[in-house]
């Protein structure tokens, strides 16, 4: 009989299918609890970590005149059949309200027993029954127990009457994950536009006083103008290609600005000059950060570097190199980790920058990184690539989760106190969501300027004012336009359309 020829492909994907079909029905099992490693892993855990507290039970039995100290604990742990009251001395097993002096009837203090718990328990409101169950719930009798001592405290008995008609302890039981319904926003509306500019605006900073913003564009200039009127106030020249990045300071009269030609420059205000060059840079610099309560700057370059810059002496304090292709994002924030850049090579890093030395490096995206936005209020950011928009949780880079279905390259990303993402794309739609929830509950594709062809039409940067009622928009039709949100809308004539994903979140 002929044997029929399969691929080695085939033969590895069958393979495959066997061994999940035969393993499917254990997936996620828990391997079993051996008792006596478990006993004995919790002896050890008693040992090393509550040996210094361990002398404060005494045991009020006939049995403990005669044993020493040390007996008498190992006995107490071992003897199931252990009723013994335990008596706790000098440390309190609560500590006394504020301003409690010490007497000779609140030096001692007995431990409450289980009767005690349950009606104390019935009589507690139920949000504070669970913070006391969570708060006793590792107690020294829960260690004897796992000791191998009675179970003293009967776990399941008692979260029953904690519930008290809460949820239960989430030790004892853990609830289904719900999708939170999202926080309604009112939509976003199109309020002014602003012409120009000669080339694409390629970014934008609000002043602190919110009074005027600065933007800079490819026709090499950076200009000034009224927030309030949308008014030109000031054009500085000196750049000698695009500008790619402007910030000011909220600290000194000084705006600092970088472009394609490998400049860094610092303008004081006061005299709309140039009053110093930051130089070290190899090719474009595309980004700069000011660090909010020191005086340095941050700037990225095309040449796979961040640079730390010392604004008054103009030294490069540290070169931030490990990034592979062009760093195109940089942020910083006053708590660690203090510079965070995103690159062309699909990676984050997060920079420790005392040290200059890369904290973590977060590689989840799949394609370029364009963008970083901090939230203000949260110690989490969201970085903008055209896989995804992700959020991440600080210090670490914790992956959140994924905001799917901006499907362009992502070129700018901001967000406000009121939960309100931003992110503005390559092909000029720009998606409003939820922070919190990732619901994008709204789309906006604002006309090119007339007389610019439709390609033209594209999102380089965003920018909520400070007062977070506007929102600046850089573009690629050399407009620059401001939204505010719309006044008339409702709950009812913008209602909700939540769909929740109850598939997994796909970090990737």
């Amino acid at each position: 009989m002929e044997v029929q020829k399969h691929s080695v492909h085939t033969l590895v994907f069958r393979s495959l299918k066997r061994t999940h079909d035969m393993f499917v029905s254990d997936h996620a099992k828990t391997i079993a609890l051996d008792e006596d490693s478990h006993r004995l892993k919790m002896g050890v855990k008693l040992k090393t970590e509550y040996a210094p507290v361990l002398h404060m039970p005494v045991v009020k039995e006939g049995r403990a005149s005669q044993l020493s100290a040390g007996q008498e604990l190992h006995q107490g742990y071992a003897h199931p059949g252990d009723e013994a009251e335990y008596l706790i001395t000098g440390t309190h097993a609560y500590p006394s309200g504020p301003g409690v002096a010490l007497t000779a009837d609140t030096k001692m203090h007995r431990n409450p027993s289980e009767g005690g718990v349950i009606s104390m328990a019935l009589a507690l409101p139920p949000s504070q029954v669970r913070q006391e169950a969570s708060r006793t719930a590792a107690s020294v009798a829960e260690i004897h127990r796992h000791a191998g001592g009675a179970d003293r405290v009967h776990p399941q008995s008692t979260a029953s009457l904690l519930e008290g008609g809460g949820t239960r302890n989430s030790a004892l039981m853990r609830r289904a994950p719900t999708m939170p319904k999202p926080q309604w926003h009112p939509p976003w509306k199109l309020f002014r536009v602003i012409s120009g500019h000669l080339g694409w605006v390629r970014s934008i900073a609000v002043e602190p006083g919110n009074q005027w913003f600065v933007t800079g564009s490819a026709d090499r200039t950076i200009k000034i103008w009224d927030l309030a009127s949308g008014k030109l106030k000031l054009s500085l020249t000196g750049h000698i290609s695009t500008v790619r990045g402007v910030a000011v300071s909220s600290r000194s009269p000084y705006l600092f600005s970088c472009g394609e030609d490998k400049q860094v420059k610092c303008w004081d205000l006061e005299y709309n000059k140039v009053i110093r060059h930051y130089h070290g840079h190899l090719s474009a610099v595309y980004d700069l950060d000011l660090h909010p309560t020191i005086d340095v700057l941050v700037t990225c370059s095309r040449d796979a570097s961040a640079r730390v810059w010392d604004i008054r002496t103009k030294a490069n304090v540290h070169t931030l190199t490990g990034h592979t292709n062009t760093v195109a994002t940089v942020r910083c924030q006053a708590t660690e980790p203090q510079i965070i850049t995103g690159s062309h090579d699909s990676t984050i890093r997060l920079w420790d920058l005392i040290a200059g030395k890369t904290r973590a490096t977060l590689t989840n995206h799949k394609k370029s990184v364009r963008t970083l936005v901090l939230h203000p209020r949260q110690y989490t950011f969201a970085s903008g690539s055209a896989d995804n928009i992700k959020q991440w949780m600080f210090p670490d880079g914790s992956f959140i989760q994924n905001l799917s279905g901006h499907n362009a390259i992502i070129n700018t990303l901001a967000v406000n106190s009121d939960g309100v993402l931003v992110s503005g794309a390559d092909n000029g739609t720009m998606h409003m969501w939820d922070w919190r929830t990732g619901y994008n509950f709204q789309r906006i594709h604002a006309a090119v300027q007339p007389g610019s062809l439709d390609s033209e039409s594209g999102i380089f940067a965003c920018m909520f004012d400070h007062s977070e009622s506007r929102l600046i928009t850089a573009e690629a039709d050399k407009t620059i336009k401001v939204y505010k949100e719309d006044d008339t809308a409702t709950e009812e004539s913008h209602p909700i359309n939540w769909k929740p994903e109850i598939l997994k979140r796909k970090r990737f």
